[in-house]
């Protein structure tokens, strides 16, 4: 794999999903799609927390998903505006998901006590989501560091 600093413009067709840190669209958009998919799945007994949490989660992965068909089919066109674009694409969803992973965590945490067992699966949705959010929060910040020291040789 090619390193971020090596090349200061953005891949095309399928090199992205060779070079690093452009390969990180493939977790990204996995943990991303299992994070939507849990906290849409459990019960909501917050909606305006579980509501930014599933904001960011859907809204991340089509960004994801969109910057990566967008590289893969090369319109970009090796232009430096592009190189920005992904970095700041890049902060924007590490900072959303960091705070939809702690806002998930909180929620998960001040709900740990259920009156029935039958809670206790909800609960346990609930904390795949922090974990899958978390994880999702990592690659966006390799990603996002990684961006910029593309964007600072370019």
């Amino acid at each position: 794999m090619s390193s971020a600093t090596s090349t200061a413009s953005l891949p095309r067709g399928l090199a992205v999903l060779t070079t690093f840190p452009d390969v990180l669209f493939i977790p990204e958009i996995i943990f991303g799609g299992l994070v939507w998919i849990l906290v849409a799945s459990s019960r909501v007994p917050s909606p305006i927390l579980q509501g930014w949490v599933m904001f960011v989660s859907v809204f991340c992965f089509v960004l994801s998903t969109t910057l990566l068909c967008l590289y893969i089919c090369g319109v970009h066109g090796g232009s430096g505006a592009w190189v920005t674009l992904d970095v700041i694409c890049q902060e924007t969803a590490a900072l959303f998901y960091l705070s939809a992973a702690v806002l998930e965590a909180y929620l998960t945490y001040d709900k740990r006590t259920f009156s029935n067992p039958s809670e206790m699966h909800i609960y346990q949705e609930n904390i795949a989501a922090v974990v899958f959010a978390f994880l999702a929060t990592l690659m966006y910040v390799i990603h996002k560091v990684c961006s910029l020291l593309r964007w600072k040789s370019s």
